[in-house]
């Protein structure tokens, strides 16, 4: 009687199972370096088919017992995408910028894997002779269109974060304080999401000397030097850099690979202060900056690097707005 009950689940878990070990083996090829020049993490065919796949494994296995509600195609494939990245976590395998980037991507096209198999069988009533070819055609979707991209160039996308906050103090204290950045007290900082999610926080920034062609040296937590070179001095009105990550100095721990700062795929290249007087005693000071987004889908990974970088200059600017009122 207890077998009986529990046959019907059997083709459930076979579905779960079957996505975990299709994620995983997958995860594991397109990771490896001797097959980057076909297959590759940061492409469309990873990020976005592999869930899809899932999806589509999960009710086809699930399907073969009996017909399942059109919530179960929608929701059952989160538990196999939930799994591989809750694994990637634990495992380290994955950092958590990046977990947390494809987390809405898993469930989302999982789902549409999930709802896509349902059509099938809806619309075919010979289902499970048919459902198996368009499984294994689902199957290697990812790495056909993953080779294909591999075949071209990383597109490269110019953003620009513009921040700004109001100071209540005159120009030239805050002035003083971007210039140059005594180093930042941990107690300084207010709670950030990106920073508990890896990301380093600034430490202090140092100048060569004023004008142009100054270097200033930006120090990051975990041993990340940026290295600022002054193109705009306007003394008490603007200040503009290009900026330059020493990748040599940080250490391959401190960033996740996929979003390490002079990469293949992100890059900050230079910020701008700029000081706006509105009252007696009262400044807006605007930072802004540029980056390079170079991924397959710049068009989702453009809404995460801009907030990650809004993110750190808010932070910077909270820092300043504070030291500069306390004067």
């Amino acid at each position: 009687m207890k077998k009986q009950s529990l046959k019907p689940y059997v083709p459930i878990l076979c579905g779960i199972v079957a996505g975990i070990l299709y994620g995983t083996l997958v995860r594991f090829a397109f990771g490896r370096p001797e097959f980057q020049k076909f297959l590759g993490l940061m492409t469309f065919g990873f990020i976005f088919l592999v869930p899809f796949v899932l999806g589509v494994q999960v009710v086809y296995f699930a399907e073969l017992e009996r017909k399942t509600s059109w919530l179960f195609r929608i929701f059952m494939p989160w538990v196999p995408g939930l799994f591989l990245l809750t694994a990637a976590f634990l495992t380290g395998w994955e950092g958590s910028i990046c977990i947390l980037m494809a987390l809405p991507i898993f469930l989302i096209f999982s789902s549409i894997g999930g709802g896509f198999m349902g059509l099938a069988f809806d619309t075919d009533g010979d289902s499970h002779t048919k459902g198996a070819p368009l499984l294994i055609v689902c199957a290697v979707l990812p790495l056909v269109c993953s080779s294909i991209e591999q075949q071209f160039q990383l597109p490269q996308t110019l953003r620009t974060v513009d921040t700004q906050i109001t100071i209540n103090a005159p120009p030239a204290v805050i002035w003083h304080n971007i210039e140059r950045v005594p180093a930042i007290q941990p107690q300084e900082h207010k709670p950030s999401l990106f920073h508990r999610l890896g990301f380093p926080r600034p430490v202090e920034a140092t100048l060569s000397h004023e004008g142009i062609g100054g270097v200033r040296h930006a120090t990051f937590e975990g041993k990340v030097l940026f290295v600022e070179t002054i193109t705009t001095w306007e003394r008490e009105k603007k200040l503009a850099f290009t900026i330059k990550a020493d990748t040599a100095s940080i250490p391959p721990t401190t960033l996740d690979e996929h979003v390490t700062v002079g990469g293949p795929f992100f890059d900050v290249l230079d910020g701008t202060y700029w000081l706006e007087p509105v009252g007696h005693n009262q400044v807006i000071l605007h930072l802004s900056s540029h980056h390079r987004l170079s991924t397959r889908f710049n068009f989702y990974a453009g809404w995460w690097t801009d907030a990650i970088m809004r993110d750190i200059q808010n932070n910077i600017l909270g820092i300043i707005k504070n030291r500069c009122e306390r004067k």
